[in-house]
């Protein structure tokens, strides 16, 4: 088997180039996800349920593109294609999912929506991103390596910077941050534009620059049989593979589950720690339930004969306005500023939160307000009014599991409906619950801020790159890292300055950056043949499978440390993260490179011949 020659750094550059675009992509999944299916209405105990797809889908998905690239060799390459069509539909999804609460559907469609669209999203971030690692282990040698994967590691996290920054400069230069409950702000919504096209140019320069080694050169470098044009080549078993793997692909395994159990935590509960610990995002009332004592109806959509929505999204729907003892009807009401206080029987929303609230005073004797386009002066107190509030005599109620809204007519269709009756609807009351109120400008804000935080992180992550490769030790480098990130993660959780988070954010950028770099350095430096691409995506389920347990784990976890009815204290997630962290440093310790080093040195010695 032939040395493979050393590449210029240039080239070295072009092989992870492509990675910056796709890891835009990945940021701004990564730092939105909770924030947007928040926004559209989900509780913050389900938010790491959601979080199970993305890694689910990385588990299935590059095994599958390691092992098919393996066998692949067409007029594009060998891992290249998998990359276009990964790049193609990330595009395309990078614009659906901000927008999966903006089709007037209800919570439940709009979030299954969403979650359609998260998987084809990460699917194809996957099938986009796996190439790249593929690509170094297939043209790089064991000397450049650390070189190749440390370029990879700051390319990464530079379109880590960039697409977590996004929304926070979107709205800097005035792009709207807040918007109707239920719907992601508009500066949202361009972050997944911009990073979209700037992922399609990123995977055009890739095209361009990069040329891969035809099979047979391909098989003098690295062994094995080489593919055919035609893509056929002798099938590698991966039970077999698996079975024969090196030891150390089971003990960086190890590392590697406590490092990204800990990691999809941090993308998960960020945004709600930090509304609550440094934004003083105000709290509001979901409604859970109607009840008058003896009946209980459940519902975020809750109706009266199914025609006449009261409850909607957890909030309750405004009836009118209560003025001298009378309730007048409205759908729309603006004040005597003109101001508009609700909208189509919503509280309305402004850049700096709700126009007004159920049960608060709009309007003094003589001024004059209007109600459904009509000038009323009011001759005392005028309050806003919801339906329960004004209801008297039997009604009966229906809630929905699931809510379908037309468009265009508004009619409401509601499935899997149960119903209670009240003799006595005067005498009916809310079952609520505390949550951060994720319409408000500072939940909005909080959100746009844990962007400029996982920036820090990423910049801290560049920077500490820097310094892993001066270490002689990479174990300790290693462990020493995760360590720091550990620190950080605790810190996370405690901190409630805005500005004093830069510190655990920088922390936790030194633990990113050794998990970038040495997994990958020391596997591949353990590998042969010509099932590198097999390997790694196999190798790929110790990132994904522990983020599988932590997002199915998360919410009981979340609900042990929670006060029925209070807000859910996310900061105690950012706690355990930490801890979870500090056990993969320890685990560090039964890790061995195995020959690695020797055929650096090997290598090394060859090209000095």
């Amino acid at each position: 088997m032939k040395t493979k020659p050393d590449l210029s750094f240039w080239k070295l550059w072009n092989l992870s180039f492509g990675f910056f675009g796709v890891q835009i992509a990945y940021a701004l999944q990564s730092a939105n996800v909770s924030r947007i299916f928040a926004t559209i209405g989900a509780d913050p105990h389900d938010l790491s349920y959601f979080w199970i797809l993305p890694p689910l889908m990385g588990l299935l998905v590059q095994p599958v593109v390691g092992s098919l690239s393996d066998k692949t060799w067409n007029r594009f390459g060998r891992r290249l294609p998998y990359l276009i069509a990964g790049a193609l539909v990330a595009v395309l999804v990078m614009c659906l999912l901000p927008n999966a609460g903006s089709f007037g559907l209800g919570i439940s469609s709009a979030i299954i929506v969403g979650l359609i669209a998260l998987m084809l999203l990460d699917t194809s971030i996957n099938m986009a991103m796996q190439p790249f690692k593929m690509l170094v282990g297939d043209m790089v040698n064991e000397k450049q390596k650390g070189l190749a994967y440390s370029i990879q590691s700051f390319l990464c996290n530079a379109g880590s910077v960039v697409g977590f920054v996004f929304p926070f400069l979107l709205a800097w230069i005035g792009i709207k941050t807040t918007a109707p409950s239920g719907i992601v702000p508009d500066s949202v919504i361009w972050s997944f534009y911009l990073g979209a096209a700037i992922l399609l140019i990123c995977v055009i320069y890739s095209l361009i620059k990069i040329k891969e080694w035809p099979p047979k050169v391909y098989a003098e470098y690295n062994g094995g049989e080489p593919a055919s044009p035609d893509g056929k080549k002798a099938k590698a078993n991966i039970f077999r593979l698996l079975k024969d793997a090196p030891s150390t692909f089971w003990t960086v395994s190890l590392v590697q589950f406590f490092c990204w159990f800990a990691f999809l935590f941090m993308w998960t509960y960020t945004t709600g720690t930090v509304a609550t610990n440094a934004f003083d995002t105000p709290v509001a009332n979901k409604i859970d339930a109607i009840t008058d004592g003896s009946s209980t109806l459940a519902g975020k959509y809750i109706l009266i004969g199914d025609t006449v929505t009261i409850v909607e999204a957890g909030q309750p729907m405004v009836r009118g306005i209560m003025h001298d003892g009378t309730l007048l009807e409205a759908s729309t009401i603006l004040s005597a500023s003109g101001d508009t206080l609700v909208k189509d029987r919503k509280i309305h929303y402004t850049a700096q939160g709700p126009a007004t609230a159920i049960g608060a005073k709009i309007g003094n004797r003589g001024e004059t307000i209007t109600i459904d386009g009509n000038p009323v002066t009011l001759s005392s107190e005028a309050t806003i009014a919801d339906y329960l509030a004004t209801l008297s005599g039997p009604v009966s109620f229906s809630a929905g599991a699931s809510v379908n809204r037309d468009h265009n007519t508004g009619r409401i269709e509601v499935m899997e409906r149960e119903e209670i009756s009240l003799p006595d609807a005067s005498a009916a009351s809310y079952v609520t619950h505390k949550d951060i109120d994720t319409s408000s400008a500072q939940y909005n804000a909080a959100g746009d801020w844990v962007g400029i935080l996982f920036a820090v992180q990423a910049m801290g992550s560049v920077l500490w790159a820097i310094m892993l490769p001066r270490f002689r030790s990479r174990r300790f480098s290693y462990a020493l890292s995760l360590l720091l990130g550990a620190a950080g993660f605790i810190l996370a959780g405690l901190v409630t300055d805005k500005y004093l988070l830069f510190i655990p954010f920088l922390l936790i950028g030194c633990a990113w950056a050794a998990m970038l770099a040495w997994p990958f350095t020391i596997l591949t430096n353990s590998l042969k043949g010509g099932n590198i691409g097999t390997y790694l995506g196999l190798f790929n389920g110790s990132i994904t499978i522990p983020q599988i347990v932590a997002a199915i784990t998360g919410g009981w976890i979340l609900s042990a440390f929670s006060t029925p009815g209070e807000i859910a204290p996310q900061y105690i997630m950012m706690i355990i993260a930490g801890v979870s962290l500090a056990i993969g440093a320890l685990c560090l310790g039964i890790v061995k490179e195995g020959d690695g080093k020797a055929r650096v040195k090997e290598a090394v010695a060859e090209s000095e011949d």
